[in-house]
């Protein structure tokens, strides 16, 4: 599991394969070809080469080894990962947009903002 950090370095949850954890250990959303959804098949944003990017394509977290983005911190140690819950299925997603330029800026939207559409 990779921990998500956000733009102070701060962990703000987990990443288990192509799902994302919140730091309760809830399954909060999954990726699907580079493209972030929710389980009711919304869609948030891009993971793209480490960053998780809102739908203009501003960075809004990132993993360690992130690349082609803003500059990241120096990341928090992070927790022990937990025990994962068995993930639900998830849903057939909908199309993605077009993908915008990644930019090297930082979103102004918080994790949270992010994760719900």
């Amino acid at each position: 599991m990779e921990p998500i950090f956000d733009r102070n370095g701060r962990t703000l949850g987990w990443l288990r394969d192509e799902v994302i954890l919140d730091t309760n250990n809830r399954n909060r959303a999954f990726i699907r070809d580079e493209s972030a959804y929710t389980y009711k098949g919304q869609y948030l944003g891009r993971f793209n080469k480490g960053f998780f990017r809102d739908r203009h394509g501003n960075s809004v977290a990132f993993i360690q080894g992130a690349s082609g983005g803003p500059i990241t911190p120096i990341p928090e140690i992070p927790p022990i990962p937990p025990i994962p819950p068995i993930s639900p299925i998830p849903p057939i997603p909908q199309i993605p947009p077009i993908p915008p330029i990644s930019s090297l800026g930082w979103s102004t939207l918080s994790w949270e903002q992010f994760l719900v559409p």
